[in-house]
């Protein structure tokens, strides 16, 4: 077993980059207070479907890909970028708009789908992600290793935002925090959108 110890550095950190502020958690609260609970968890399954993807592309060579092409990682960015500056948009556009709090018989599974795919989308949106995961592996694998750990370590990755956005869905689905979301709903979509605006600029020219 002491082969696989490098496993828990590495879900440490992939537990903390997840939790630090960015466009997912973002997506994530106000899919929890604004949808259903249902949608949360899509959100969050996509979001987690593509931090394993990130890491298996980071295995076989994306970051080192990444870091021989700028050019490459240029256009991914500016893509990104885009994408978010998109969805921004949207949450803008939104924001005065009246809505009501979707009751958990009126989920469905087609909501439930969309839901994975706009988080899949958002999370691919960022191939900065890629770079970290790469830098993660470079720092903290050893020079050889144990069969089967590309499969443990995307199951890390998965399992990190699973478990954090979960979290985070199950404490922003509640009524108290869905009514508050109503009262204030101009306002948290105006900041949320001004938000993923931001990071979708900062992810073009940083």
């Amino acid at each position: 077993m002491s082969e696989y110890s490098f496993l828990i550095g590495i879900g440490m950190v992939f537990m903390l980059g997840t939790m630090s502020p960015g466009p997912s958690f973002i997506l994530v609260a106000t899919t929890a207070v604004s949808k259903s609970k249902m949608q949360g968890f899509g959100v969050t399954l996509g979001l987690a479907i593509g931090a394993a993807i990130f890491a298996l592309l980071a295995i076989y060579g994306l970051y080192a890909i990444l870091q021989a092409v700028p050019s490459m990682y240029v256009a991914l960015r500016a893509l990104g970028g885009a994408y978010l500056l998109y969805l921004a948009y949207k949450m803008w556009k939104r924001a005065a708009e009246p809505m009501k709090l979707i009751a958990p018989e009126e989920a469905n599974t087609t909501n439930f789908l969309k839901a994975v795919l706009l988080g899949l989308t958002t999370q691919l949106s960022n191939p900065k992600t890629a770079i970290i995961i790469g830098s993660i592996f470079a720092a903290l694998l050893p020079k050889e290793t144990p069969a089967y750990s590309e499969v443990l370590l995307c199951l890390l990755a998965f399992t990190g935002d699973i478990v954090w956005y979960s979290l985070v869905v199950l404490l922003l689905s509640t009524k108290r925090a869905q009514h508050a979301y109503l009262r204030f709903k101009r306002h948290i979509d105006r900041l949320a959108g001004g938000l993923l605006g931001l990071l979708g600029v900062k992810l073009i020219i940083d």
